[in-house]
């Protein structure tokens, strides 16, 4: 009567565990980033522990703040520099190798079955893989790297369904835009999502990872995917070690069980300054736009990259546009196959792969009043900017509000 998250959990906790209970459970991989690594790594020296518990599952990329845009930044980075090298941290992933949930994926990390755990609300982008991934705060994850263990409350499940499939122009960010405005932004609050059917197994795993990547968007624990042969194919020659996938029993207990239609679904867009106040495209005021940001841990990855480029060819982009790469591997495979030059073409500034100004940190910083789309997961007031307006959209629509200046429904262009 098994959840994947009950059972994910009853491996790592050595027993037998079910939703509600508290258990101590054993973490495989580990995850801090520059923003977060300096907070674990004080309240980890301040128990005076001195070795960390395993430096060969602890995983540390810098992608917040890269490169440091000031000498207080610089010298955080240097600090966890020096950290990572007293402690022998084995994967040390610095400046320019990408945003963290996307460099661990391809670095072979995320793996069916493994319980996974970052310094970073999006860690839930795991669960693309079939694993538990779950975001944790930075004096949990101290304790993590002193004893590679951690008290959980194992989550109750919700069990999302969709069915058929995508039309062109329709991706997996306007499926889980669509998800959000139905569940709602606390409506799976401290659940676990698994995500079925048609439309689930027809998505890559870019797809895969947009869909969970905004699982804590609905104030989810984690968002799964079962592990099926999409995700051994991508995981062969690659994965960092030996997996057994992990599949929930057909009586398994869901506390809810949402049913979608994907194949009446339009372009959608979240309406400042929330991420569940979600419309069809059509149903969005002619909207100037002032800037466009491609990119993130949600929709930087090559499959992104390469819709944008679809709806930019032979254009000209008629507001300042920023599309970031989430990985120098996707960075290099974009340059290989001519996606930046089409990019670069249609007057896009391309940034070096990291968060860029999703955080609203650095390289793209929007001003008071301006109005961004962006492919990011979060819309809230503030978030890029001190009273900037944030419309979160799929690559492809974000590319052809560019080509427009307005809010625009990629399909007309």
């Amino acid at each position: 009567m098994g959840t994947i998250s009950e059972k994910i959990f009853s491996r790592a906790s050595g027993k037998d565990v079910k939703a509600d209970d508290f258990t101590m459970a054993k973490i495989d991989y580990a995850m801090a980033h520059d923003g977060t690594s300096i907070l674990a790594v004080r309240a980890f020296k301040a128990m005076e522990v001195n070795s960390v518990w395993d430096p060969s599952r602890i995983i540390i990329p810098f992608d917040h703040l890269v490169p440091a845009n000031n000498e207080s930044t610089a010298t955080l980075q240097f600090n966890i520099r020096k950290w990572v090298l007293e402690q022998g941290i084995e994967h040390f992933y610095d400046v320019g190798s990408g945003i963290c949930h996307q460099v661990l994926p391809e670095q072979g990390f995320a793996l069916p079955g493994k319980l996974i755990v970052g310094a970073d609300s999006h860690s839930c982008t795991y669960g693309a893989f079939g694993a538990f991934g779950t975001g944790v705060g930075a004096t949990d994850m101290a304790e993590i790297f002193a004893t590679g263990e951690l008290w959980f409350k194992v989550p109750q499940t919700i069990k999302v369904t969709s069915h058929g499939s995508l039309n062109n122009m329709i991706t997996a960010k306007d499926l889980v835009l669509h998800i959000v405005g139905k569940v709602g932004a606390d409506g799976a609050t401290y659940k676990a999502m698994e995500f079925y059917g048609q439309t689930i197994s027809e998505l890559s795993i870019s797809g895969r990872m947009t869909l969970c990547n905004m699982a804590i968007e609905m104030g989810a624990k984690a968002g799964i995917v079962p592990a099926d042969k999409i995700t051994f194919d991508y995981l062969q020659d690659r994965a960092a070690e030996e997996y057994e996938p992990v599949y929930a029993d057909e009586d398994a207990n869901y506390i809810k069980d949402f049913q979608i239609n994907a194949s009446d679904l339009e372009p959608q867009v979240a309406l400042p300054h929330q991420v569940d106040n979600v419309v069809s495209v059509s149903e969005v005021p002619k909207t100037k736009v002032d800037q466009v940001f491609i990119g993130t841990c949600t929709n930087g990855r090559l499959e992104d990259l390469e819709l944008a480029a679809k709806v930019l060819k032979n254009e000209k982009v008629a507001v300042r546009t920023i599309i970031i790469p989430a990985s120098r591997e996707v960075m290099k495979e974009a340059l290989v196959n001519g996606t930046l030059a089409t990019l670069l073409e249609a007057g896009a500034t391309i940034g070096m792969p990291g968060c860029g100004p999703c955080l609203g940190g650095h390289m793209g910083v929007i001003a008071p009043g301006e109005v961004c789309v962006s492919t990011s997961n979060r819309n809230f007031r503030g978030r890029m900017g001190t009273g900037g307006y944030i419309y979160l959209a799929s690559p492809a629509t974000a590319a052809a509000s560019a080509i427009t200046g307005y809010i625009t429904d990629p399909r007309e262009i």
